[in-house]
């Protein structure tokens, strides 16, 4: 797409009415754009209409009507999670009509350099942690996407002195076109969203959109233990700056001595970051990061590798590193009851994220797990489920899948809570059931492997009752 001002006196279709699709919608209304609003959701479940067409904002809620989309129309700014088989989506693309995410009218209207953060697993967590990082290096970040402010909101107020640390799902990168940040970073890559990528090709194709139009004075932050992220280096044209916990570095930022295997270990280790002139520069000991867990250990290093590339001193990430204590719903300490500690980690929404998620425990874990079925393979839960697990709690629409490993692993305490009308309901009576499993010591987990639409509006919502429950133990 071009720049919202080239549409002046054109038409443009926004669809999705939530917080992004009504920042597009005004910044295309501003820019002079003739901007049609359109939502699914009956009229009084879109509150967003009123203030929109107050403005002078056309808004169609209830449907998607056959003539929404013409010759006429310039391009389609779509919320992420509406699919591309979505009748509208399909007709702008028979059309021949541009199809854009936020993200992409964002990039157009931002002063501001972009640091683009994405990957299956944890990027929340770094996002959050590289403005942390660049606040106390004085480099004037503004975090917005995913988390914060909407990134359209942000992009007019930023300024060249600013840094845009943006989190980005595939869903938005599948819509961008010429997006290119300055800074790029690819976390990891699991087995997720295949109900709307329809295979691990699209989902991959959508997470190197990240690179696609970064030139050599950019840099690229990879992954260098995944080999999906590795595989995408002879497509990349910006400098490269990898992370690793299993291998030293010649260039980069590691731990050493490395990890060997899934395992955690009492080893002690350091953060080390090695420059392009051959300087080995130890930033701290592991064990003092603030976060727990291996691989928050890896989210570090990628945190570490973003805020050097983007100039802090890496001398000065120390502190950040050690005082960041997590995000909301991402292995979220809660509560210690009878001598059990609970912890929250709603956001574990595929089965890669619980196996990290239980790897970062020693002590016995009771596990509440299940959610809705996207169609992925629990077997990679089988391992850490016969090292880690001594009880699973199971419920929502996967929970037979993950059950079936639980039988595999060995696992003599399965309990199977029955879904009821109510969710909230059935979560509590997942926690009460996960208590009376519990001895002092353990660790009772929500780490679900799923994602909570089956049951829950969000995953935020799933989490919230899961800590409340709790505390009502």
């Amino acid at each position: 797409m071009n720049h919202p001002e080239t549409y002046r006196g054109q038409q443009v279709v926004v669809l999705g009415l939530a917080k992004s699709g009504v920042q597009v919608a005004k910044v295309l209304h501003r820019a002079g754009a003739i901007v049609t609003v359109n939502d699914k959701k009956e009229r009084e479940q879109c509150p967003e209409a009123s203030e929109l067409e107050a403005l002078g904002i056309s808004v169609v809620c209830g449907g998607h009507p056959t003539d929404l989309i013409h010759d006429q129309v310039k391009l389609v700014v779509k919320n992420p999670g509406i699919p591309y088989h979505a009748a509208p989506v399909q007709q702008a693309l028979e059309l021949g009509i541009e199809v854009v995410t936020e993200v992409e009218v964002a990039y157009h209207l931002c002063a501001a350099p972009m640091i683009g953060i994405t990957g299956s697993n944890g990027k929340t967590t770094t996002t959050t942690w590289v403005g942390n990082m660049l606040e106390q290096a004085g480099l004037k970040p503004i975090v917005a996407g995913n988390i914060g402010t909407p990134l359209c909101e942000a992009a007019e107020q930023a300024t060249p002195d600013n840094w845009m640390v943006v989190e980005l799902s595939s869903f938005q990168l599948k819509g961008t076109v010429e997006f290119r940040p300055r800074i790029a970073a690819l976390l990891n890559v699991a087995e997720t969203h295949l109900d709307y990528h329809g295979d691990m090709e699209d989902y991959v194709a959508s997470k190197a959109k990240l690179f696609a139009n970064q030139q050599a004075d950019d840099v690229a932050v990879l992954n260098w233990d995944d080999a999906v992220c590795r595989g995408l280096v002879p497509y990349i044209k910006s400098k490269l700056i990898p992370f690793s916990l299993t291998e030293r570095l010649e260039t980069g930022v590691y731990a050493d001595p490395p990890y060997v295997d899934d395992q955690e270990d009492d080893v002690k280790r350091q953060v080390v970051y090695a420059d392009d002139q051959g300087k080995k520069l130890v930033i701290m000991d592991i064990e003092n990061i603030g976060l727990p867990g291996r691989f928050n250990v890896g989210n570090a290093l990628a945190a570490v590798a973003i805020a050097v590339a983007a100039g802090a001193d890496p001398a000065q990430l120390a502190a950040p590193l050690a005082e960041f204590k997590g995000v909301e719903h991402r292995l979220e300490y809660v509560l210690e009851h009878n001598g059990a500690a609970y912890y929250n980690n709603s956001k574990a929404t595929n089965s890669k994220a619980t196996v990290m998620a239980l790897n970062s425990f020693k002590k016995p874990v009771v596990l509440i797990a299940g959610g809705l079925d996207r169609g992925s393979d629990m077997m990679e839960l089988l391992p850490v489920f016969e090292d880690r697990v001594k009880a699973v709690v199971l419920l929502g629409e996967n929970r037979a899948k993950i059950a079936k490993v639980a039988e595999l692993a060995g696992l003599k305490q399965i309990k199977v809570v029955d879904n009821e009308e109510d969710a909230a309901r059935t979560l509590t009576a997942a926690v009460q059931e996960a208590a009376r499993l519990a001895a002092p010591g353990d660790v009772v987990l929500l780490s679900p492997a799923c994602a909570s639409w089956d049951m829950f509006a969000s995953y935020e919502e799933r989490g919230r009752i899961f800590k409340q429950a709790a505390h009502n133990l």
